[in-house]
C-alpha cells in the first residue's frame, strides 16, 4: 500500500529573511484595505476604527507571539497541525488545521472576486455577458474570465516552486510600500483633521458596537503572519530568526493598517467616505488632486491582491500537505513534484476552489469570508491553548525563541482568541448568518469525511508513528 510519506525527499530550504517577511507581510495586507477602510471608518468614526485595529492588532500580536515561540521550537511544515498535536492529540490537530485551511481558502477566494472587482475601476463596463443572478447580484462572463484566470495564474507560479512564488512577492510587497509611502506623507501634509469627524460614531447602537463591528474584521485582515509556520520547512534562517521575522511582520501590519485609516481619514470627509466605493484610492486622488493618484493606489491594491493570493497558495497548500503526509487526508494530497518540490495535488485544490469561486459573484463571498474568519479564530484559540499546555507539560522544550511572561502572555492569547470567536457567535453586533454558518458546518463535514476515509486507509498507528518522527 502507498502512504502519504512514500516520496523519497521532501521540501527545501531556499527562503531567506527578506522572502519570510514579504511572504508574511504581504499576506496581510492584500486588497482589504483598499476596499474596507472606508467601511471602518463609518462604522466606527475615524479615531474608533483606529483603536479597533490597535485593539485587535495587539490581539493579533499576543496570539502571534505564541505562533512565533513555537514556529522557532518546531520548525515544521503544517505549523498549527504540528504545534496541536505535540500539545492536544490527534483529533484537536486536524480540526485546528482544517479550521485555519478554510480561513486560507476564504482569503484566495476573495482575491479571486477582488481582482474582476478592481478591475472594473480601471476599466468601467468590462464586464458583459450574464450568465445567472445569485443573491440579486448579475454574474457576468468577462468578469469571471478574469477571476478565473488570476486563479490559473497563481496557481501555474505556485506550481513551479516557491522560489518563483517568493520572488514575485518580495518585488510586489515593495510596490505596495511604495505607494503606502506616499500616500500617508500627502495626508499628512495636505490632509485636515476637520474631515475626522465624528472621531466616534453616534448611531443607535450606540460606540462600542461601531468598534466591534471593525473588530470582527481584523481576524480576516490580518490573517497571513501564520503562513510563516505552514512553510517552516523551507525557510533558510536560524530558528530563533524564524520567530524574530514573524513577530516584526505582525507589528508592521498593525502599523500599516492603523496609518492607512488615518491618512483616508484626513483626505475624505465624512460625505465623500459615503459617495465612495473605493475610499483609498479616492483619498489619494483627492490629496494629489489627480486622476492618476488615484489609479496608482488601485495599482498598488492589485498588488496587494497578488501578494495576499501567492502567500495564502503557499500557506493553504502546505496545511493540506502537511495534513496528508500524516496520514489524516488522502494520500494524494501529499504529493511533491519530482523537480520544483511543491505539493502540486494540493495546489491544485486551492486552485479549483479558488477558479469556482468567481461563479458565485461579490455577495457569496461575503458569505465565505466570514465562515472563513471563524476558522482562523479557533486556529489561533488552539495554538495559544497549545502554547499553554507546553509550557506547563514541557516547560524544558528548547525554545530558541522564547517569549517573556509566557504563560501570561499565551493566558491573554487565550482570552482573546476566545473573545474573537465569540463575536461570530449570536448575539452579537457581528454574528455570521445562516447562510455562512451552512458553509462552515459543510466544510466541517466534508473534513470529517476526509479524515475519516484517511483513517480507515492508513490507520491511527501509522499517523501517530508519523506524527512521533516528525516532533
Amino acid at each position: 500500500m502507498t502512504t502519504p510519506s512514500s516520496e523519497q525527499e521532501g521540501l527545501v530550504r531556499v527562503l531567506a529573511r527578506g522572502d519570510v517577511l514579504a511572504l508574511a507581510f504581504g499576506a496581510m495586507i492584500g486588497w482589504g484595505w483598499i476596499v474596507l477602510t472606508g467601511t471602518a471608518i463609518q462604522s466606527a468614526g475615524s479615531l474608533g476604527a483606529i483603536i479597533a485595529f490597535i485593539v485587535g492588532g495587539l490581539a493579533i500580536v499576543l496570539v502571534g507571539l505564541t505562533y512565533a515561540e513555537l514556529a522557532a521550537a518546531m520548525p515544521k511544515v503544517g505549523g498549527e497541525h504540528v504545534y496541536s498535536y505535540r500539545a492536544l492529540g490527534h483529533w484537536p490537530s486536524f480540526f485546528c488545521t482544517w479550521a485555519i485551511i478554510l480561513g486560507y481558502l476564504s482569503v484566495v477566494a476573495f482575491e479571486a472576486v477582488a481582482l474582476p472587482t478592481v478591475i472594473e475601476h480601471l476599466a468601467p463596463n468590462y464586464a458583459v455577458g450574464n450568465l445567472w443572478t445569485i443573491a440579486g447580484w448579475e454574474v457576468k462572463a468577462t468578469w469571471v474570465a478574469v477571476g478565473v484566470g488570476g486563479s490559473l495564474a497563481m496557481m501555474i507560479i505556485n506550481y513551479f516552486g516557491v522560489t518563483t512564488a517568493a520572488l514575485l512577492q518580495k518585488v510586489v510587497t515593495g510596490l505596495i510600500l511604495l505607494v503606502g509611502v506616499m500616500f500617508v506623507t500627502g495626508a499628512l501634509f495636505e490632509g485636515e483633521t476637520i474631515n475626522m469627524m465624528p472621531l466616534f460614531t453616534q448611531a443607535d447602537t450606540g460606540v462600542f458596537a461601531g468598534i466591534v463591528a471593525v473588530l470582527v474584521m481584523v481576524p480576516f485582515l490580518f490573517v497571513g503572519f501564520d503562513v510563516i509556520p505552514q512553510a517552516a520547512e523551507e525557510i533558510n534562517l536560524p530558528y530563533k530568526a524564524i520567530g524574530k521575522v514573524l513577530m516584526m511582520s505582525v507589528i508592521l501590519a498593525v502599523v500599516w493598517y492603523a496609518l492607512i485609516i488615518l491618512a483616508t481619514s484626513l483626505a475624505l470627509n465624512s460625505d465623500e467616505l459615503s459617495a465612495s466605493s473605493l475610499s483609498v484610492p479616492d483619498a489619494m486622488g483627492s490629496l494629489f488632486n489627480a486622476a492618476w493618484a488615484s489609479n496608482l493606489m488601485v495599482m498598488a491594491g492589485i498588488a496587494g491582491i497578488i501578494t495576499s493570493w501567492n502567500a495564502f497558495y503557499i500557506g493553504g497548500s502546505r496545511a493540506i500537505y502537511a495534513l496528508a503526509k500524516a496520514g489524516m487526508l488522502p494520500a494524494p494530497f501529499a504529493k511533491l513534484h519530482p523537480r520544483y518540490r511543491t505539493p502540486t495535488n494540493a495546489i491544485f485544490m486551492m486552485g479549483f476552489l479558488s477558479c469556482l469561486a468567481p461563479f458565485f459573484g461579490r455577495p457569496a463571498l461575503v458569505w465565505i469570508v466570514n465562515a472563513g474568519g471563524l476558522g482562523i479564530v479557533l486556529a489561533y484559540l488552539f495554538v495559544a491553548i497549545s502554547f499553554v499546555v507546553l509550557r506547563v507539560r514541557e516547560p524544558d522544550m528548547p525554545r530558541p525563541f522564547k517569549v517573556s511572561n509566557g504563560k501570561l502572555c499565551g493566558t491573554l492569547a487565550i482570552i482573546l482568541s476566545f473573545g474573537m470567536a465569540c463575536l461570530y457567535l449570536p448575539g452579537s453586533p457581528a454574528a455570521l448568518s445562516g447562510a455562512e454558518w451552512t458553509i462552515f458546518a459543510g466544510w466541517a463535514v466534508l473534513g470529517l469525511a476526509l479524515y475519516v476515509h484517511a483513517l480507515r486507509t492508513y490507520g491511527r498507528d501509522y499517523s501517530d508513528r508519523h506524527m512521533k518522527v516528525d516532533l
